[in-house]
């Protein structure tokens, strides 16, 4: 039987960077920075602290002035009341710069394959797929990633089906991980073999080849918007890596609460390695397994 992955139903975030933005003229108060920061954290639970304070500045100059806002107030005025929300999708798509690469943090993949997915295997009563969730997806390389690992190293794959459904916030990086395209820095850490077997050589880089691509659904989540989270349940999985160190404790809170409801009883989550569950929820068992450290929805009680 040859490997397969079933494809989910139609159901953000990433690593902050600085890079160089253009120089637009505008100027953005204190008292401007203070009113938006508490309205973008009302909206997608990101807290921006004063060290991003040139970062956020020069996003807003620069939307101000593609919008023609003028100000910052004509320009506020448009995020809070624009009725379809794009120009919030188009900020927060530039507020969120994501940047990773393949196999990275490769021993928690280890664990899935060695520890966790055995678990999930023997307490399963019935044939249904197991279920991955990764969130934030960024740019595609941490759930093709997952794909790749349980071809390559998972005998289950030729008896079970896997759902990987792999969501953000940033409507921009979901495109891009939709294409698959990736430069030489994000596989530099896969083996020849792996990259000669899964990607396609292109002028632009590496592609990674069409059955993977199918593979795994991206979809558009908000985890402050319990509208957008609602229908996420049923995961065995879950991986939330570097993504929890950018809110604050309510934010933090309300992300590991959501992130319970979509576990099955039993299911488990992987978080990056400078994060801790024990900081944000006591609603998780903690897990020490020979290749890593995770956290558990506890079997329910009969």
């Amino acid at each position: 039987m040859s490997p397969t992955f079933a494809s989910p139903p139609t159901w953000p975030w990433g690593v902050y960077v600085t890079p160089e933005p253009a120089e637009t003229g505008i100027t953005i108060s204190e008292a401007d920075f203070q009113k938006f920061r508490e309205f973008f954290y009302r909206k997608t639970g990101i807290q921006f602290d004063s060290s991003k304070r040139y970062f956020v500045d020069k996003r807003l100059a620069e939307r101000i002035e593609a919008t023609g806002s003028g100000s910052f107030r004509g320009y506020f005025m448009l995020l809070r009341f624009q009725v379809n929300g794009e120009e919030l999708q188009a900020l927060t798509n530039l507020m969120t710069v994501n940047e990773t690469y393949f196999f990275r943090e490769e021993y928690q993949f280890q664990c899935l394959v060695d520890s966790l997915l055995p678990e999930i295997v023997a307490r399963k009563i019935d044939r249904r797929p197991i279920r991955i969730w990764v969130m934030p997806s960024s740019s595609g390389e941490e759930p093709y990633s997952i794909a790749i690992y349980l071809l390559e190293r998972w005998a289950g794959i030729h008896r079970w089906d896997v759902e990987i459904i792999a969501s953000d916030i940033d409507t921009r990086i979901l495109a891009q991980a939709r294409q698959g395209l990736y430069s030489h820095r994000s596989v530099q850490y896969l083996p020849a073999d792996y990259l000669q077997r899964y990607f396609k050589r292109r002028a632009e880089g590496y592609q990674i080849c069409d059955d993977l691509r199918q593979s795994v659904e991206f979809t558009r989540v908000n985890l402050s918007e319990r509208a957008d989270t609602r229908s996420y349940r049923d995961f065995d999985v879950i991986f939330c890596r570097n993504l929890l160190i950018y809110f604050d404790d309510v934010s933090r809170k309300t992300a590991t609460e959501t992130f319970y409801d979509a576990l099955k009883p039993g299911g488990f989550i992987c978080l990056g390695h400078s994060e801790s569950m024990s900081r944000s929820s006591s609603l998780y068992k903690v897990r020490k397994f020979p290749s890593a450290i995770v956290y558990q929805r506890p079997l329910e009680v009969s």
